[in-house]
Formats: structure tokens, sequence, C-alpha cells
């Protein structure tokens, strides 16, 4: 068993889609492993029937039903045996009273905790995971569904951002895959989620079944990730506001991870991590395109002459300035900071100091909830802090980028043609990215300047 396919809620709309990739997962000699994302939507139901249990109790058959039909539907329009098809109906239905017990709890105390949330949505993968495995059984495959816990995907206790055991993973995980491996079976896993040590459901994020695939490869030793879309793969900007945007072919590791953490859709920031050291090839491939190139990512990238690989953005940040006379130089200052935010639950995307300011960047949603942390921190050496939330990330990736002389001055040239005012600048942070801040209102601009400039 030598690759690993992740298939995302993108292919996983209808039954149309489901078997389309079921197909494409049954062509494959020797047999692969497949990871799924919930079916496209259930997990923005999930989340909207947490928030209206919290509310009233009411809702709960309703939200119960919307998912009974869209599972039930698949079900039956994809699965041709019918032992097969009502087997795949009882399971649906044995997994939703789990869900509605969940929510009447939630009703109950009027609150939804990190492991209440993390538990629901893990639904999603659970549901998606039989369905695919019984679809893959109907097409004459040998498969079978597993969900995280059964194959030991372990965490720490992070329940919403976690991060997994890789080497106690690896041990638990490898004799199964041999077994599965000698008779011909698919294993169909849940992505997305997996467990503390005491038991407890814990999530990786949005979109986090990209990670759980690169974790799973990790754990087979695979040679090849192959993540699927309803995409090509990595464009050198967003053609919504590119219109002559190229699909990238080739990335290296550092690339594509920087590309994903500063604002692209295509694959999870963290990703790449479980593969770092391995000689893993990861590919982007598009469902309705199966024979296409896609973008290929490998631990050693190629550089093109004017470097510059991909613009990408991030809209969804806010920039936080704490102003104080000798601020960048107070020891200890920087980690008190960042503790405060921590034990609130923030995460800092990136600082810049100078001697009378430090920078913050951070998630928009949790910019006021920052704020408010850090102007409790004012008096002494602090003496304000100030919120701009009306501000937009534009990073420009590619390997060699820090080594090339004269390539900021490039950069920040264009974007001044524009017309457009830059308020933060790092090119130091990261061997493969640069990136600046500018208003949201400009970014759209700013993209198209750097794009015009080299590609």
């Amino acid at each position: 068993m030598t690759k690993i396919m992740k298939f995302g809620g993108g292919c996983l709309k209808d039954a149309e889609t489901i078997d389309r990739a079921a197909a494409i997962v049954g062509s494959e000699c020797p047999r692969p492993a497949v990871v799924v994302s919930a079916i496209s939507g259930v997990t923005d139901i999930l989340l909207a029937a947490l928030a209206d249990a919290k509310k009233d109790e009411a809702g709960i058959p309703a939200s119960i039903q919307t998912l009974r039909d869209i599972h039930a539907e698949i079900a039956r329009r994809t699965l041709k045996d019918e032992r097969r098809r009502e087997d795949a109906l009882h399971a649906i239905e044995l997994r939703l009273k789990k869900v509605q017990r969940l929510l009447h709890g939630v009703a109950y105390t009027g609150e939804i905790t990190p492991a209440v949330r993390a538990r629901v949505l893990s639904f999603g993968e659970r549901l998606s995971a039989l369905l695919f495995a019984a679809v893959l059984a109907d097409r004459g495959a040998k498969s079978v569904s597993l969900e995280s816990e059964e194959i030991g995907l372990i965490t720490d206790h992070n329940l919403e951002n976690a991060t997994v055991d890789l080497k106690l993973f690896r041990r638990k995980f490898a004799p199964m895959a041999r077994a599965w491996a000698r008779n011909g079976t698919i294993p169909v896993i849940t992505g997305f989620f997996g467990a503390t040590p005491d038991g407890k459901t814990a999530t990786f994020g949005r979109n986090g079944t990209d990670y759980s695939a690169a974790v799973i490869a990790f754990g087979l030793r695979a040679r090849a990730l192959e993540i699927w879309k309803d995409v090509e793969g990595f464009m050198s900007a967003d053609p919504k506001v590119v219109k002559r945007a190229a699909m990238i072919d080739r990335l290296s590791y550092g690339e594509a991870a920087e590309l994903s953490y500063f604002g692209a859709k295509i694959l999870h920031p963290r990703t790449l991590e479980p593969l770092a050291g391995l000689d893993i090839s990861v590919r982007i491939k598009n469902l309705f395109d199966p024979d296409g190139p896609g973008t290929e990512i490998s631990p050693e990238g190629y550089a093109r002459n004017d470097v510059i690989k991909s613009i990408t953005s991030n809209r969804q940040i806010a920039l936080l300035r704490i102003r104080g006379r000798g601020v960048g130089f107070k020891p200890g200052i920087i980690g008190e900071i960042g503790r405060r935010l921590a034990s609130d639950g923030v995460n800092i995307y990136s600082i810049i100091t100078s001697q009378t300011c430090i920078n913050l960047l951070v998630d928009r949603k949790e910019a006021r909830r920052s704020h408010e942390a850090l102007r409790a921190m004012a008096g002494g050496v602090i003496e304000a802090v100030d919120l701009n939330e009306d501000v937009a990330l534009i990073a420009a990736v590619g390997e060699g980028l820090q080594g090339r002389k004269g390539l900021a001055a490039r950069i920040f040239a264009a974007v001044s043609r524009a017309d457009v005012n830059v308020e933060m600048i790092s090119t130091g942070a990261s061997e493969v990215a640069a990136y600046f801040i500018v208003d949201r209102d400009d970014a759209d601009t700013a993209i198209r300047a750097l794009h015009r400039e080299f590609f």
C-alpha cells in the first residue's frame, strides 16, 4: 500500500461525484488507502445545528432530518445491492442518533464546549467514510470503513487544533496497513479528527482532512499522496482576481506550505508538517480531469527565472500595534504578550518589532478579543494598543526569493506604481516568501500589479 488518496468535500457533493471518486479509486492497482472529508456542506449543517441547539431544542429534529436526507439520498442512488444499501442506511441512523443525543445535551446545558463541538463535527467524516466504503464494495472492491480512533490516531489535548503523535501512530498503524495490503482491502479512513489519549475527539481545524491524509502517508511510509479536489491545483494568483492566472506545475514543500499559510485555499496549512524529511510526492488532482497533471509538490522544488511562483492574499487578518517608548527592547515583553494571547486561544501570524512599536498579525475573528487582552496590559512600557481590521496580507512566494538581489525592490516598486500604500513589510521570516500589509480595499490592485510584474 504505497499511495494515499484524499477526497475533499468538493469531490463528495452528491451521488454523481462520489461515484466518480469511487471509480477512480477502484481503478488503482495496487490498492490505495483513502481518506475522506465530510460530504459537501455537512460540516456547516452540524455547526448550525449546534448553534440552534444552544438556543432551543425545538430545531434538533429538523437538523437531524436534513442530515438523514443528504446521506440516505446518496446511499439510495449509489448502492445497487439492496442488502448493502439497507446496512448503510442502518449505520447512518445509528450515527445520527448519537448526534441527536449530543445536540440535546447542548440544549440542556446551554453550552457548546470544545469537546462537544469536536465530537459533533466529527460525524460529518464518520458518515462520509461509511458511505464511500459501501460504494466501493458495491463496485466489487474489498473495502472497510475506519474511524480515526480505530487506527490509533492519537493527538495532543488541543481539541480544536490538534497535533498527532506521529511515532506512536506509526507503531500502531503499520501492522494494520500490512494486513490490508496482503488481502487487497481498501481502507476508507475518516479525516479531520483524531482522539486524545483519554479518548476525547480532537479536530485538526477546518479542512483538516489534508493533514489527516499526510499523517496516514507518514504512518504507511507511502510513496505518494494525492489530494483530490474540484480544481486543477495551485495557481499563480486567485483566478477571481487575475484573469490570466496560470496553473503551477511544481512547488516545493516550503512553497506550498507558505502559500497555504498565507491564504491559498488549496491545501491545509499543516499538511506538509508530517512529511518533513521524507521523500513523499504530493500531487493535487482534479476529480473532473483525473488525467491532468495537477500540481506536484516535492521536497525539493525548482526555481523559475523570475523566482516568484505565486501571489496570494489573506483578507481575514487584523493588525495590532502595541506602542511605547523602548517597547521593542523591553526584555520579556514579547513573551508576555504571547502568553497573554495564547491563554485566550489566539494564534499570532507574525510579529515585527521596532524600538517604539510591536506589530502583530492575528486572525480577524480574534482581533477584538486580542485587542481587549492587550489593552489590559497598558501602563508602564506599553502606552497604547491600536487595532486595524481593514487590512490584507499579500505574499509573494518562490524558492530562492531571499537570495535574489533586487527582487524586493521590484516587488515594492510594482506595488508603488499601482498607487498602493504598504503598511508593514517582512522579507526575512521565510526563505521562500515576502509579505506585506495593505489596506483591504487595495488588495486586488496590489495582486494584479505583482502578477503583471512577474508573469
